[in-house]
């Protein structure tokens, strides 16, 4: 990795969406399609999986036919001892700071999501923005109606707060499913009606109720309701209000734990009181939505299911708003191992199983995870980089004798091919190698690229090779396509970069752009330093005005010549000619968006701001696609509008809280 910047940076060809395919095994490429389906790529059919040994003792997996998913009916689930997945990734999961996700992204994440098998994808808050909105009614026509061949199609669910401009608004949104759902919601803790919505008990049920038959005026059948705040809320108030929205139409009662302020057990027992005291209980399906922040989202959402939850919400990697949400895979996997002798005491016989394919956790958390710019820490469990190394000796020793003895899951059953599906032809990879040795390592290692996207990223990898001695490390070729990966959308490329630094001269750099009208553009500048040089540098040739938020580089593997990656996030500045607002589903103000980038270089320098110009280019597409929306009229009310998303606040004098 150098250390000082001057390199130039050569010209890239224009990039093609990353396939979602490209973070899948191959071998899980092979099996079938959806009956029904845009042909936009292959897709695997959710009626096999693979699963390891939930016995110690036990090393190898079993490929096996899974358990047939019970008919879909809103409030009713036909098998009690089934789990309905809940994914809010798309929602709850992009409020993380910097997780901002344009619309392609969010419908090739749904689509993973949907290979993941997910019973319900919450796909976000319409009311937002026109971006939001046009990006959930982008997954509900296109996702919500791409049907496997077991029937499977998820539902698509839009978040809405308890007023009719929101409600109808996620309406139009998923309407266009074939299985669509509006989730409302509404605050019942003393603390949030009092210092926060300044409503009674009395006017909380009003409001509760009446956005519940809104809902299911517009033709909605399949309703959620939460009850923010519900692990802080008075039980014999949620009696109340849940038992009236039952009443109204609301099939799914969704229980958040707001502030992840309750111990597994108290918060089990809720769950309990309410299935037992809550009229109406029998017609409708009670749900977990746990936060993290004591780390007890995912005990806290398992001691939900121990007593009665059968619908739990979750997110790839455990994103989200501050400590972040349930994490999917440990929910997931902990029912796949655990579930069929460790859950007895509730409705059915116990033995808790979900429709999952677990072989495509990996495979989406990586797409989550480079598409966010939020990096998993090594030692999270199931996905993280360490979750199947062994350092210690005796580990090492245990795992050459019998793979059982420090691990009661393998790789391979969550989609990361381990050394045994290499293909043992002994390859380095250098700047001799030829595309096909590239791909057949990049496949081996999860990514199965379309033919435009590997020459692109056999393009880069041929310019990282010319610097390197020795060959290319695997973590060397993943850093290449999370690089390619960013370079989507490029409306801007650096063509030409060289810094001047040191510590007796001004930092300055000379950068070079080719911008969409194919003009090369350059400037020279100086700054504190070499990497803000080149970042004032590029904001004049782009004519952006945005804030740094973070900015972070780390390398991928030692020595000197160590590929370096960057990962940066940014938003528009207030008020600048890139504002980009749009409504906080939690707090109910207007913010304005973060943008996540990210780039890898043997040079700092150009790594920095290859990482740079992607998340410009994120935001900048953002704004052009938001500007066409309204252009073209598919916003309707932009946020300036007295009949618009601004108005939706004024509508009901109403706080928006977390759900």
């Amino acid at each position: 990795m150098k250390f000082c910047g001057c390199a130039l940076v050569a010209a890239v060809a224009p990039l093609a969406i990353v396939s979602t395919d490209a973070f899948i095994p191959f071998a899980l490429q092979k099996n079938s399609l959806p009956t029904k389906a845009a042909s936009y790529g292959p897709l695997v059919s959710s009626a096999q999986t693979v699963l390891s040994s939930s016995t110690v003792g036990e090393s190898k997996d079993a490929l096996f036919t899974r358990k047939p998913r019970p008919r879909y009916i809103p409030g009713e689930i036909p098998d009690p001892d089934y789990v309905r997945i809940f994914d809010t990734t798309l929602r709850d999961g992009e409020q993380s700071p910097g997780a901002t996700l344009t619309s392609q992204e969010k419908l090739e994440i749904a689509r993973n999501l949907a290979k993941l098998g997910v019973d319900i994808i919450e796909a976000g808050f319409p009311i937002a923005s026109p971006d939001d909105f046009a990006a959930v009614k982008q997954i509900a026509d296109l996702v919500g109606n791409e049907v496997f061949e077991d029937d499977y199609v998820p539902v698509i669910c839009g978040l809405s707060r308890a007023n009719p401009k929101d409600i109808e608004r996620a309406w139009d949104a998923v309407k266009g499913a074939k299985r669509p759902r509006i989730h409302t919601f509404i605050a019942t803790s003393k603390i949030h009606m009092e210092t926060k919505l300044n409503k009674t008990p009395d006017e909380v049920v009003e409001i509760a109720v009446n956005a519940v038959t809104f809902a299911k005026s517009l033709g909605c059948d399949d309703i959620e309701f939460s009850p923010e705040d519900a692990g802080r809320s008075d039980p014999d108030f949620l009696y109340r209000v849940l038992s009236a929205v039952i009443e109204a139409g609301a099939t799914t009662l969704n229980i958040p734990d707001t502030t992840g302020w309750n111990m597994p057990w108290e918060f089990g027992n809720l769950i309990k009181l309410l299935r037992e005291n809550v009229k109406g209980a029998e017609k409708v399906v009670f749900s977990t939505h746990c936060q993290n922040d004591l780390g007890l989202a995912t005990a806290n959402s398992l001691a939900g299911a121990l007593n009665g939850a059968r619908q739990l919400e979750c997110t790839i990697n455990g994103i989200g708003e501050r400590a972040g949400n349930a994490s999917l895979e440990e929910v997931v996997m902990a029912l796949a191992l655990k579930g069929e002798s460790h859950f007895s005491g509730g409705p059915g016989s116990g033995k808790l199983y979900t429709a999952i394919n677990p072989v495509y956790i990996s495979p989406t958390s990586k797409m989550v995870s480079e598409y966010t710019g939020m990096i998993c820490q090594p030692h999270k469990a199931i996905v993280g980089a360490n979750a199947f190394k062994h350092e210690s000796g005796i580990h090492q020793d245990g795992m050459i004798k019998n793979k059982s003895t420090y691990e009661i899951m393998t790789p391979e059953s969550i989609g990361l091919m381990r050394g045994d599906s290499e293909s043992g032809a002994g390859i380095v990879l250098g700047k001799h190698s030829g595309r096909n040795a590239v791909g057949t390592r990049l496949r081996e290692l999860g990514y199965d690229l379309e033919p435009d996207k590997l020459n692109a990223v056999f393009a880069r990898f041929k310019e990282v090779a010319e610097k390197r001695k020795g060959g290319l490390e695997d973590e060397d070729l993943e850093a290449i396509v999370v690089d390619q990966a960013g370079q989507s959308n490029m409306l801007w490329r650096v063509t030409g970069l060289q810094v001047s630094t040191g510590m007796s001269g001004i930092p300055t750099a000379t950068v070079k752009m080719m911008g969409p009208d194919m003009v090369e553009r350059y400037v020279a500048t100086t700054g504190t330093g070499p990497v803000d040089a080149v970042y004032k540098a590029i904001d004049q040739i782009v004519g952006v005005a945005v804030e740094l938020e973070n900015y972070s580089l780390s390398s991928v593997n030692e020595g000197i010549e160590a590929l370096a990656i960057t990962r940066v996030s940014i938003s528009a500045k207030e008020g600048g000619p890139n504002d980009v607002p749009s409504i906080h589903s939690q707090g109910g103000f207007f913010k304005n968006r973060k943008f996540s980038g990210s780039g890898s270089d043997t040079d700092i320098i150009t790594s920095s701001a290859r990482a740079y110009v992607s998340a410009l280019n994120k935001l900048l597409t953002w704004n052009a696609r938001r500007v066409n929306q309204s252009e073209e009229g598919h916003n309707d009310h932009p946020l300036t509008d007295t009949d618009g998303v601004g108005n939706a606040e004024q509508a009901e004098p109403m706080a928006v809280a977390e759900v």
